[in-house]
């Protein structure tokens, strides 16, 4: 669902892409809006500074390298399809290594409705207001992917104890962005007011849409945003048909809108780019590239501006094959590349992405954006684990199926059902949590152990010199052990900000 928020300034607009150390330029004064994703995400930036004379975030992403560890983090849990009639409802997580309650779930507020499905979620406020200390990133943003409705929880006044502020009903939203409101692919902005969350309207121009609408990015600098696509909500709404596929009723369009005029000016097709979903510029403020993960190719494109013509273009920079498999619902296993963290390191040196199939997380150095090079990987479970249900006929990377991860913590051997999907870096680049679960219907259809027995929630230590990466064995919260049943942890917040926006 995508939205923008008046009031307050735009969200991502600016943050990552044009606003460190600015706050809101009269472009952004005259929007001032948080910009929500089709498929649900908000703008978020950085951690707040302690500085009585600045508002949120960082003055530069270096600086917001040197910020405080991470001591909470939010995560949407859901129970849609899990059996449980339970709304869904945002965990506060201890990560700091000398609390007492560190790995635990210390604080759940449960949504007012059931069946809502939580996705991504965002801030009401980034970096772009770094110079304004009238603003502060006090609430997250967090939109329904079936229900539409959105839910503004106030994180402010006790971050340990969040509680909700406004709930904004689908009848009050004019569309439902990544689709209408009959579940058909024309996907779109809507606009809401940065103060009240009042609904306002919608970004696009009238008559204008985001054709499969999912994730954006923006780059004000540049005068641009770019929108990737999924698909129409009644296509993947029950689950994944390949056919589907066939019949083109997947994305696999990049569309570049004009950020002042607020309409497509470029539609990208990319090569070997099934169902692109998460897209992210480099941190730099002034990167006229990024990267946008394709999840049913399994490949890696680098977009970037052509600097004489001022048109944009985009190429494949890496690819995971497919795996000849025994045991699947097709004879070949593509990785399912389904979040990627252009997370990039705030320094923009490291790309990293899960292959939610075939169950690992994958580092590449992006010295040379054109030519990344892989220096870390970790099999966390997946499909394709040694003693499951699928056997691997040929494998063009691998000399014989991973074995099953096991941590201590877990009675279990961590394999099959669970699989590495949504991840998050810290500040200064050095640790990741990474979480299981992508989408109930799929997580029912492609890992049906996952709804019974619940997600999981893990942290990889990165090596930050020579790339590298390592399972913290101490650190698991396991949402099979939620106290109304197993659940569906999600994407991941801290409450400052972070690196993915």
């Amino acid at each position: 669902m995508g939205l923008l928020q008046e009031g307050t300034r735009e969200s991502r607009l600016a943050a990552l892409a044009g606003g460190w150390g600015v706050c809101c330029s009269k472009q952004e004064r005259r929007l001032q809006g948080l910009l929500l994703e089709p498929s649900g995400n908000t703008p978020v930036v950085f951690a707040a500074t302690k500085c009585g004379d600045c508002g949120p975030g960082y003055p530069t992403p270096q600086e917001a390298m040197k910020g405080p560890r991470e001591e909470i983090v939010y995560l949407p849990c859901i129970y849609r399809n899990t059996g449980t009639e339970a709304p869904d409802y945002l965990a506060t997580v201890d990560v700091d290594p000398k609390s007492p309650q560190y790995s635990q779930v210390i604080h759940r507020l449960p949504m007012p409705h059931l069946k809502d499905e939580l996705h991504h979620s965002g801030w009401n406020t980034c970096s772009s207001c770094f110079g304004d200390s009238t603003k502060s990133r006090n609430k997250l943003v967090l939109p329904s992917f079936i229900s539409s409705r959105i839910y503004v929880v106030d994180v402010g006044t006790e971050p340990r104890a969040p509680k909700l502020h406004k709930v904004i009903e689908a009848k009050d939203i004019h569309e439902n962005t990544l689709g209408d409101p009959k579940g058909n692919g024309k996907g779109g902005f809507v606009l809401l007011d940065g103060e009240t969350f009042e609904v306002k309207g919608t970004w696009e121009r009238p008559g204008g849409s985001a054709p499969m609408g999912y994730d954006f990015w923006y780059q004000p600098r540049h005068n641009v945003m770019i929108s990737t696509e999924w698909a129409a909500p009644n296509v993947l709404r029950d689950g994944f048909n390949p056919a589907d596929v066939e019949a083109g009723l997947y994305g696999k369009h990049l569309h570049v809108w004009d950020w002042q005029r607020h309409e497509i000016v470029q539609t990208l097709l990319m090569p070997d780019g099934h169902i692109p979903l998460e897209i992210r510029f480099l941190h730099d403020p002034a990167a006229s590239q990024g990267f946008v993960g394709c999840a049913l190719s399994s490949t890696i494109q680098r977009f970037y501006k052509n600097e004489v013509t001022g048109t944009w273009s985009v190429e494949k920079v890496i690819e995971v094959p497919p795996k000849k498999v025994k045991g699947w619902m097709l004879p070949e296993m593509p990785g399912l590349i389904t979040d990627i963290l252009l997370s990039l390191s705030l320094d923009d040196r490291f790309l990293y992405f899960n292959n939610w199939l075939h169950g690992d997380m994958r580092q590449y150095d992006i010295s040379d954006p054109k030519r990344p090079r892989l220096v870390g990987q970790i099999f966390l479970g997946g499909s394709i684990v040694k003693g499951g249900p699928v056997q691997v006929l040929e494998d063009q990377e691998l000399k014989s199926q991973p074995e099953p991860l096991v941590v201590k913590r877990l009675s279990t051997p961590l394999g099959f059902p669970w699989c590495p999907q949504m991840i998050q870096l810290s500040l200064d680049g050095k640790r990741i949590y990474v979480t299981t679960s992508l989408y109930s219907d799929w997580d029912k259809q492609f890992y049906p152990d996952l709804i019974r027995e619940g997600s999981v929630m893990l942290q990889i230590d990165v090596d930050t010199v020579k790339g590298g990466l390592k399972l913290n064995p101490n650190f698991l919260v396991d949402f099979g052990k939620e106290p109304l049943g197993p659940a569906l942890a999600h994407e991941i917040r801290y409450p400052g900000g972070d690196c993915t926006f």
